[in-house]
Protein backbone atom coordinates (compact mmCIF):
# COMPACT_ATOMS: atom_id res chain seq x y z
CA UNK A 1 0.00 0.00 0.00
CA UNK A 2 1.06 3.49 -0.59
CA UNK A 3 -1.14 6.15 -0.90
CA UNK A 4 -0.35 10.57 -1.99
CA UNK A 5 -2.36 12.31 -1.18
CA UNK A 6 -2.77 16.16 -2.07
CA UNK A 7 -5.16 18.10 0.02
CA UNK A 8 -5.42 21.58 -1.20
CA UNK A 9 -8.26 24.89 -0.45
CA UNK A 10 -7.77 27.97 1.21
CA UNK A 11 -6.33 28.57 4.54
CA UNK A 12 -8.44 28.67 7.59
CA UNK A 13 -10.31 25.30 5.61
CA UNK A 14 -8.29 22.39 7.97
CA UNK A 15 -6.18 21.53 5.09
CA UNK A 16 -2.66 21.43 6.73
CA UNK A 17 -4.38 19.87 10.31
CA UNK A 18 -6.33 17.15 7.88
CA UNK A 19 -3.18 16.46 6.97
CA UNK A 20 -1.36 16.50 10.45
CA UNK A 21 -4.20 14.07 11.23
CA UNK A 22 -3.96 11.28 8.22
CA UNK A 23 -0.35 11.70 9.02
CA UNK A 24 -0.38 11.10 13.14
CA UNK A 25 -3.44 8.14 12.16
CA UNK A 26 -0.29 6.26 9.91
CA UNK A 27 2.55 6.88 12.40
CA UNK A 28 0.10 5.72 14.93
CA UNK A 29 -0.76 2.63 13.28
CA UNK A 30 3.06 1.82 12.17
CA UNK A 31 2.88 2.79 8.88
CA UNK A 32 5.61 4.88 6.92
CA UNK A 33 4.63 8.26 6.57
CA UNK A 34 5.58 11.92 5.19
CA UNK A 35 3.47 15.21 5.30
CA UNK A 36 4.69 18.11 3.71
CA UNK A 37 3.23 21.66 4.38
CA UNK A 38 2.54 24.32 1.68
CA UNK A 39 0.90 27.53 2.04
CA UNK A 40 0.84 31.04 0.56
CA UNK A 41 2.16 34.46 2.21
CA UNK A 42 -1.63 35.05 3.23
CA UNK A 43 -1.97 32.24 5.60
CA UNK A 44 -5.88 32.02 6.42
CA UNK A 45 -7.23 32.95 3.44
CA UNK A 46 -4.76 32.43 1.59
CA UNK A 47 -3.90 29.25 -0.69
CA UNK A 48 -2.72 25.88 1.36
CA UNK A 49 -1.78 22.34 0.33
CA UNK A 50 -0.20 19.44 2.00
CA UNK A 51 1.04 16.13 0.47
CA UNK A 52 0.35 13.40 2.82
CA UNK A 53 2.56 9.74 1.83
CA UNK A 54 1.50 6.96 3.67
CA UNK A 55 2.52 3.19 2.86
CA UNK A 56 3.52 0.28 3.77
CA UNK A 57 7.62 0.05 2.86
CA UNK A 58 10.18 3.24 3.20
CA UNK A 59 9.30 6.38 1.11
CA UNK A 60 11.65 7.08 -0.70
CA UNK A 61 10.67 10.94 -1.13
CA UNK A 62 7.66 12.86 0.61
CA UNK A 63 7.04 15.32 -2.14
CA UNK A 64 3.95 14.06 -3.75
CA UNK A 65 3.88 15.04 -7.46
CA UNK A 66 1.57 12.34 -8.77
CA UNK A 67 -1.29 11.68 -5.95
CA UNK A 68 -3.18 9.04 -5.90
CA UNK A 69 -6.26 11.15 -4.14
CA UNK A 70 -6.80 14.98 -3.90
CA UNK A 71 -9.60 16.65 -1.92
CA UNK A 72 -9.87 20.00 -3.52
CA UNK A 73 -11.48 22.15 -0.66
CA UNK A 74 -11.93 25.21 -3.14
CA UNK A 75 -12.23 25.92 -6.70
CA UNK A 76 -9.00 27.29 -7.49
CA UNK A 77 -7.42 23.91 -5.94
CA UNK A 78 -9.52 21.88 -8.44
CA UNK A 79 -7.96 23.64 -11.56
CA UNK A 80 -5.13 23.58 -10.12
CA UNK A 81 -3.97 20.18 -9.11
CA UNK A 82 -6.56 17.40 -11.09
CA UNK A 83 -4.26 17.06 -13.64
CA UNK A 84 -1.55 15.84 -11.08
CA UNK A 85 -3.88 13.07 -9.66
CA UNK A 86 -2.59 9.42 -11.30
CA UNK A 87 -4.88 7.91 -13.89
CA UNK A 88 -7.05 5.49 -12.10
CA UNK A 89 -6.91 7.61 -8.65
CA UNK A 90 -9.66 9.82 -6.90
CA UNK A 91 -10.90 13.31 -6.65
CA UNK A 92 -12.93 14.51 -4.08
CA UNK A 93 -14.72 17.76 -4.57
CA UNK A 94 -16.42 20.34 -1.96
CA UNK A 95 -19.13 21.08 -4.21
CA UNK A 96 -20.45 23.63 -1.68
CA UNK A 97 -17.83 25.93 -3.05
CA UNK A 98 -16.99 24.30 -6.42
CA UNK A 99 -19.28 24.81 -9.08
CA UNK A 100 -17.90 23.37 -11.96
CA UNK A 101 -16.82 19.54 -12.77
CA UNK A 102 -13.60 17.66 -12.75
CA UNK A 103 -12.50 17.43 -16.71
CA UNK A 104 -10.39 14.28 -15.99
CA UNK A 105 -12.33 10.37 -16.96
CA UNK A 106 -9.53 8.39 -15.95
CA UNK A 107 -10.32 9.18 -12.14
CA UNK A 108 -13.19 8.41 -10.31
CA UNK A 109 -14.81 11.91 -8.41
CA UNK A 110 -16.98 12.32 -5.77
CA UNK A 111 -18.43 15.40 -5.21
CA UNK A 112 -19.45 15.66 -1.70
CA UNK A 113 -21.05 19.12 -0.29
CA UNK A 114 -18.75 19.35 2.62
CA UNK A 115 -19.42 22.92 4.38
CA UNK A 116 -23.24 22.64 3.92
CA UNK A 117 -23.16 19.50 5.73
CA UNK A 118 -20.97 20.44 7.84
CA UNK A 119 -23.04 23.43 8.52
CA UNK A 120 -26.02 20.83 9.14
CA UNK A 121 -24.15 18.76 11.88
CA UNK A 122 -23.74 21.89 13.69
CA UNK A 123 -20.09 23.08 12.67
CA UNK A 124 -18.41 24.72 9.80
CA UNK A 125 -15.36 23.68 11.03
CA UNK A 126 -15.38 19.82 10.14
CA UNK A 127 -16.02 20.08 6.73
CA UNK A 128 -12.39 18.75 6.12
CA UNK A 129 -13.59 15.81 8.05
CA UNK A 130 -16.66 15.22 6.00
CA UNK A 131 -14.26 14.17 3.32
CA UNK A 132 -11.87 12.66 5.17
CA UNK A 133 -14.51 10.44 6.39
CA UNK A 134 -15.37 9.46 2.77
CA UNK A 135 -11.74 8.86 1.92
CA UNK A 136 -10.99 6.34 4.65
CA UNK A 137 -13.97 4.70 3.43
CA UNK A 138 -12.82 4.29 -0.03
CA UNK A 139 -8.98 3.97 0.69
CA UNK A 140 -8.81 2.55 4.03
CA UNK A 141 -5.76 4.29 3.70
CA UNK A 142 -5.67 4.34 8.01
CA UNK A 143 -8.90 3.27 10.67
CA UNK A 144 -11.10 5.72 11.65
CA UNK A 145 -9.68 4.20 14.99
CA UNK A 146 -6.23 5.57 14.42
CA UNK A 147 -7.73 8.99 13.53
CA UNK A 148 -9.78 9.00 16.42
CA UNK A 149 -6.52 8.93 18.61
CA UNK A 150 -4.70 11.31 16.19
CA UNK A 151 -7.58 13.96 17.20
CA UNK A 152 -6.31 13.99 20.61
CA UNK A 153 -2.78 14.61 19.77
CA UNK A 154 -3.13 16.75 17.09
CA UNK A 155 -6.06 19.20 17.99
CA UNK A 156 -4.69 21.67 21.04
CA UNK A 157 -6.27 20.49 24.26
CA UNK A 158 -9.12 23.49 24.51
CA UNK A 159 -10.41 22.19 21.00
CA UNK A 160 -10.95 18.67 21.94
CA UNK A 161 -14.84 19.83 23.01
CA UNK A 162 -14.82 19.25 19.55
CA UNK A 163 -13.63 15.84 19.07
CA UNK A 164 -17.22 14.39 19.24
CA UNK A 165 -18.57 16.11 16.12
CA UNK A 166 -15.32 15.54 14.18
CA UNK A 167 -15.99 12.20 14.93
CA UNK A 168 -19.69 12.68 13.54
CA UNK A 169 -17.96 14.18 10.45
CA UNK A 170 -16.07 11.29 9.53
CA UNK A 171 -18.91 8.91 10.07
CA UNK A 172 -21.08 11.21 7.52
CA UNK A 173 -18.59 11.49 4.95
CA UNK A 174 -18.24 7.71 5.14
CA UNK A 175 -21.81 7.29 5.06
CA UNK A 176 -22.02 9.07 1.60
CA UNK A 177 -19.62 6.93 0.18
CA UNK A 178 -20.73 3.29 1.33
CA UNK A 179 -21.97 0.91 -0.96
Amino acid sequence: MHEGILIAGFGGQGVLSTGQLLAYSGMVEGKHVAWIPSYGPEMRGGTANCGVTIADSPISSPVVSEPTVLIAMNRPSLEKFEKVVVPGGIIFVNSSLINIKATRADVRTFYIPANDMAEEIGSSKVANNIILGALLELTRVVTTGAVEKSLYEVLPPHHHKMIPINLKALEVGAGLVRE
